[in-house]
């Protein structure tokens, strides 16, 4: 679920120390800097696509851990993967995306797709360092040319 920057901002990821805009302009060399929506239109020439896993919830600030469990409810990932039948990967930006994935969403769904947690970008997620994060965050580069390359 988005922090408040995120929400009030109406933008992914808008916290100024989220290092999500940092890695995925690095990966995908854009201009961090640039407005939402340029950065938003490189990820989607990517075919990268960004959706929360949950549609709403009742959580007192911005820390996941203060999410109510049951207050949860999860997007239509059903009808978005049919939408969407080319999609192959989901990667999870942090343990509690995956285990709201796989509690609310994974049970209701037939999809072989392949599933990866990869580090939070937030900034509570501090201990971790960045070249660590973006290390990991490659995945989502190699995962891409694994699909582009098995459909020619």
């Amino acid at each position: 679920m988005p922090g408040r920057a995120s929400l009030e901002a109406g933008q992914y990821y808008a916290h100024r120390h989220n290092a999500f805009w940092r890695i995925a302009a690095d990966l995908l060399q854009f201009d961090r800097g640039a407005p939402y929506r340029t950065r938003a239109k490189a990820l989607r020439s990517a075919r990268i696509a960004v959706w929360d896993v949950l549609r709403s919830c009742v959580r007192p600030g911005s820390m996941d851990a203060m999410i109510d469990r049951d207050s949860e409810v999860a997007n239509d990932f059903r009808k978005f993967f049919r939408t969407h039948r080319g999609i192959t990967h989901v990667f999870f930006n942090g343990a509690k995306a995956e285990a709201s994935f796989r509690r609310h969403v994974l049970p209701e769904i037939d999809a072989t797709l392949r599933y990866q947690r990869l580090p939070s970008t937030s900034p509570a997620n501090a201990s971790v360092p960045f070249a660590s994060k973006r290390r990991a965050w490659r995945a989502i580069l190699t995962a891409g040319r694994r699909h582009r390359r098995s459909r020619k």
